[in-house]
């Protein structure tokens, strides 16, 4: 093999958090939530390579992170983190982020208009050596060892915190407007593809993730495009279950792209179990294969998002994986 030609680490399915309240007492860890999309990035010699959640090959929609291998100094890593793209106060901004998801190979202007920054949280590979049998707190004493900021702004290693509660940085990250923290148990091994409890996140912000069923044209400004989609998520039988519609949240942008691809997905029937009559007036039905986000303000007796606002598409995620929480 030539130099620089080192074998990348194979890729692998992140481990996941469930959702819940900060745990108390000892052991364990607290690291801020960070808005952005997940990526598993693998470097060796002069060579990178990232994967969203899902496994998709991400690289060429960031090339600046040609200079990855560089700020790890040409060694064998895989690397856990957050790919983000930070707003004017330098919080991670998800919408700003929509800029980038959906580009390869995007042009130089687009590139310093929303420039990316990837968040490295965790160490699953050093040179040859696998780190996923490791507690976490011996991975993240690695993964700070490697002094990857040192070798510029592109990658960061944000903080993991002990000696504080998990309420007190909560606090911190609701005071700058941070979207939420994740607590991991100091003494806890990775967990490829498993959503652990041994990972536990708590939200500032209420997000959904979200299957489009279908949409409704524009009405007023919007007549002629798309009004709002129709959303789904799946309950624990398989079934597409109605949650409710959108209709705002976008911008001009986001409605004309997404018309033109919900346009080439037009199916003949709803795709949904049990929604009603009157919820399907004047929709427009689609195979259930885009997954998106909403944030929301709470959930309906009945299983309907209340006050929701669209985020944006969600390429790193599978319809199957959107699941609709328990009721009640």
């Amino acid at each position: 093999m030539e130099q620089g030609q080192e074998a990348l680490p194979a890729p692998l399915v992140p481990m996941l958090a469930t959702a819940g309240t900060p745990p108390a007492g000892p052991g364990w860890a607290f690291e801020f939530k960070w808005d952005g999309i997940r990526a598993v990035i693998g470097t060796g010699g002069q060579r990178w390579r990232a994967h969203s959640r899902n496994g998709n090959d991400v690289s060429g929609g960031y090339p600046e992170f040609d200079a990855l291998p560089g700020a790890a100094r040409g060694r064998r890593l895989l690397l856990d983190g957050e790919i983000v793209a930070l707003d004017a106060k330098g919080r991670p901004d998800f919408g700003l982020l929509q800029h980038r998801m959906h580009v390869r190979g995007p042009a130089p202007e687009l590139r310093a208009a929303v420039p990316v920054l990837f968040y490295a949280f965790d160490l699953l590979v050093l040179d040859d050596e696998p780190l996923l049998a490791k507690e976490y707190v011996a991975r993240r004493a690695l993964l700070d060892s490697l002094d990857l900021e040192s070798a510029g702004p592109l990658v960061r290693v944000p903080p993991s915190v002990d000696g504080v509660t998990g309420q007190q940085l909560l606090a911190v990250a609701r005071q700058h407007g941070l979207e939420g923290i994740v607590a991991k148990r100091r003494a806890a091994r990775y967990e490829p593809g498993r959503r652990s409890p041994a990972w536990v996140k708590t939200a500032l912000v209420l997000t959904q993730e979200v299957v489009i069923g279908g949409w409704r044209r524009g009405k007023g400004r919007r007549a002629g495009g798309l009004g709002s989609l129709l959303l789904g998520a799946y309950d624990d039988a398989g079934a597409l279950r109605y949650i409710g519609d959108v209709g705002t949240g976008f911008t001009d942008r986001a409605l004309d792209a997404l018309l033109l691809r919900l346009e080439g997905l037009a199916a003949p029937t709803t795709p949904f179990s049990d929604i009603l009559a009157a919820e399907a007036s004047g929709a427009v039905w689609v195979t259930p294969e885009l997954v998106g986000e909403v944030e929301h303000r709470t959930w309906t007796h009945d299983g309907h998002l209340r006050h929701a606002a669209w985020r944006g598409l969600r390429p790193d995620r599978e319809p199957s994986e959107v699941v609709r929480p328990p009721l009640g």
